[in-house]
């Protein structure tokens, strides 16, 4: 009986990750995102799908510690001097949001005919934004660290902050006698108790914890020890009577200056990933297909209503406060949808009698609703929420310059090209698009120019009409194909020298008549593997050797695919024989007598392997 429960179990597991596993991929394939993924897996497995699992709230109640995880990994991102820092957004534009947001909703559900506890509990719910998907979506686009990214990161905090005051608002609307006010204050003294004694464990305990934990070298010790505290913080607040994403947030803060904060990140981001997932999940399971079917006039008009409703006050305080218009309109976008605390407001409403179990269900389905739409809305509007410029302040455009050599991209490639030709004061002229990497090369005394190399009104002002030469470093494949398009074609008095990507990418440039062309891993690559050598007991001559043998076959394999020849002409030119000819067997440690013969193996095998995978 026990093994066929275990059994029923697994396939119940097993189900669940097949359906993540088969959706997912194909949703963002079609560029529809993981989170609208996640929402139809569970809708396909859950009670109103194929009827696999029939109890979605026992999910979503384990798969909340993927929220709580995703708030302990924002946390170790936000030193509290940053936190400090963004003081004004979390209270000020937090607030302004929240309020507004607040009256309309109600108002909105009175306007439906609803009584006025009932509209503020649903205008409550749905003002309280879905964590879960707004970071998730603002990580997928990279946005979650730019300033208007920090901004919606502060807006979602204050919105967290504000489940605790409002469970209490509904105990007391709650028409059940409540409980004496000693009750209420001890309560208060329990939740600011648990809060102290994570402060306090969070100063004084974690970081030499941790100490010790990393002197003892037990890796999955340490896995263990980041779980403990995350789920740790969240159980005292919950036991406090706190958010249990908040606690897990204030650890994070709290551990966001210790020395293992990135050892920390990395241990849990398997757990983060996987149960946030599960969350998603649950949601899609969580919505009533029945319920909307039986009110689906109201849920509809509900869903429609609120969103645009919270959209319109979400971009008009936004715009208020003088943000751009793009940033608006992104934000109001992105932060349209109630969020998974909607489901513990509701919930607790339900059981203190403010609302009842319809009204909680048709409220349950609006949220989930709204969660489902929200990463639709967000790519049917992206092309016109494109992100407004940075600021050039401190940045000088590229105009009427000029130089001997000009350098096209400042990253870390161009950083190390340029030192020999400063070493030997050329004049060169450097530019790049990255703005902040241009007011940081400033701070070291470099002089970087703004300027899109793949433009030619911009290549013009950089003086590459007077330029001896020009270097392409960017580290985009296709811009440095463009940008050596336009100096061969405009600029043939230059020499042209290009950073490539691959072997392919290299032939390409040779074949638009390149000066010079080199792979950005070939030679720092082929050094690796030299000393690799020289620690497994090689001398220095013979490692050295080896290194020379393999940048030759290299050449003559390149110089024979630029003649015309194949692939498999090329293996035959370094292994010395037809393509069919066997193999020379793999390098070991060779003998001083013999290593001229067993270099020439080591570098047609090693060679046979890059080519493998080039």
């Amino acid at each position: 009986m026990a093994a066929e429960s275990s059994a029923s179990d697994l396939i119940s597991v097993v189900a669940l990750l097949g359906a993540a596993v088969v959706t997912v991929p194909i949703f963002r394939r079609l560029g529809l995102g993981s989170v609208l993924g996640y929402l139809a897996a569970g809708l396909i497995v859950g009670p109103y799908g194929f009827g696999w699992f029939s109890d979605p709230q026992a999910i979503l109640h384990v798969a909340e510690l993927g929220v709580v995880m995703f708030l302990f990994v924002i946390g170790l991102e936000m030193r509290p001097s940053h936190l400090w820092g963004l003081r004004n957004e979390i209270f000020g534009l937090g607030s302004a949001q929240i309020l507004t947001c607040t009256a309309v909703l109600t108002g909105i559900g009175v306007a439906f005919g609803f009584p006025l506890p009932v509209s503020f509990i649903g205008g409550m719910g749905f003002v309280l934004t879905s964590t879960a998907i707004v970071m998730q979506l603002l990580g997928e686009r990279g946005d979650i660290a730019l300033p208007h990214g920090q901004k919606i990161v502060a807006i979602l905090l204050f919105e967290d902050l504000l489940i605790v005051p409002l469970l209490a608002l509904v105990a007391f609307m709650s028409p059940q006698p409540v409980a004496e006010a000693g009750s209420r204050w001890t309560s208060v003294g329990i939740g600011l108790g648990a809060l102290g004694g994570l402060i306090v464990a969070g100063i004084w305990l974690l970081n030499p914890m941790f100490r010790i934990l990393a002197a003892a070298k037990a890796r999955e010790v340490m896995t263990a020890a980041a779980l403990l505290v995350v789920l740790g913080a969240a159980l005292l607040m919950q036991l406090g009577g706190l958010s249990m994403a908040m606690g897990a947030f204030l650890a994070g803060v709290l551990l966001s200056e210790s020395i293992f904060r990135h050892q920390i990140e990395a241990d849990i981001e398997p757990f983060r990933g996987i149960l946030l997932g599960l969350f998603f999940l649950g949601v899609g399971m969580a919505l009533d297909l029945g319920v909307v079917a039986s009110h689906w006039q109201l849920i509809v008009a509900g869903v429609l209503a609120l969103m645009v409703a919270k959209a319109l006050c979400i971009y008009v305080v936004a715009r208020l406060l003088r943000s751009s218009h793009g940033e608006a309109l992104d934000r109001a976008v992105l932060m349209a949808q109630g969020g998974e605390f909607a489901f513990v407001l509701f919930a607790a409403a339900a059981a203190a009698g403010v609302i009842d179990a319809e009204v909680n269900a048709n409220l349950t389905a609006i949220v989930v609703l709204s969660m489902a739409l929200t990463p639709l809305t967000t790519l049917a509007l992206r092309p016109f929420t494109r992100r407004a410029a940075l600021s050039l302040d401190g940045v000088d455009k590229a105009e009427g310059l000029s130089g001997s050599v000009l350098i096209i991209g400042f990253g870390r490639f161009g950083q190390v090209a340029s030192q020999s030709l400063l070493a030997r004061s050329a004049d060169v002229t450097i530019i790049d698009t990255d703005i902040e990497m241009i007011q940081s090369a400033a701070e070291f005394g470099f002089k970087i120019y703004y300027g899109d190399g793949t433009r030619l009104d911009v290549l013009h002002a950089c003086g590459a009409g007077h330029a001896r030469a020009i270097a392409v470093c960017v580290d985009d494949k296709a811009a440095a194909t463009r940008i050596v398009e336009l100096v061969k074609a405009e600029f043939p008095q230059a020499k042209v020298l290009v950073r490539s990507f691959d072997r392919e990418h290299s032939l390409e440039l040779v074949g638009h008549n390149v000066d010079f062309q080199i792979r950005e891993t070939f030679e720092s690559a082929l050094r690796f593997g030299e000393a690799a050598l020289r620690e497994l007991g090689v001398s220095e001559r013979e490692a050295a050797d080896v290194a020379e043998l393999i940048r030759q076959r290299d050449a003559e394999r390149f110089e024979l695919e630029i003649a015309g020849g194949n692939l498999e002409a090329g293996r035959s030119m370094i292994y010395g024989n037809t393509p069919s000819a066997p193999k020379p067997t793999p390098f070991v440690a060779p003998k001083r007598e013999s290593r001229a013969l067993n270099a020439e193996a080591a570098a047609a095998k090693t060679q046979a392997d890059v080519e493998a995978v080039e």
